[in-house]
């Protein structure tokens, strides 16, 4: 298997980094706009899409801030990759970003990041941003 490459991807969201938490960190916030379901014993959560499912362990680095899955799938590699949700809020101007990290092969990078920019139409639409 080749190296993946890091990327990360900003959107601006109109919504308060409390609420967009939710949405990013809790098994009923992600089932609305990431999986078909989402369920949860501790940190393993278990997602799952038109018949089929994976696990992850989540970890929450700082309440409203930055929450982390890693697949189970990935655990064997020797690199460390996840997908991180980071919520950035401007001092000044109190606009809210949501950035997200990830990691893709070379070649499926460009559908990895169309990827996560329908993931994240579906999460400002259902949140109303």
């Amino acid at each position: 298997m080749s190296k993946k490459i890091k990327f990360e991807m900003e959107f601006p969201v109109q919504a308060s980094s409390d609420f967009l938490h939710h949405y990013l960190s809790s098994p009923d916030g992600l089932s609305e706009w990431f999986a078909d379901n989402v369920n949860s014993r501790g940190e393993v959560y278990t997602f799952f899409w038109d018949g089929s499912e994976e696990k992850a362990t989540q970890k929450i680095f700082s309440k409203e801030e930055k929450v982390q899955y890693r697949w189970f799938e990935d655990k064997d590699e020797k690199e460390d990759y996840y997908f991180e949700f980071r919520i950035i809020v401007d001092e000044l101007t109190n606009d809210v970003s949501l950035i997200v990290s990830d990691f893709a092969e070379e070649i499926d990078l460009d559908e990895a990041k169309m990827f996560w920019e329908n993931q994240i139409d579906n999460l400002k639409h259902k949140i109303g941003a």
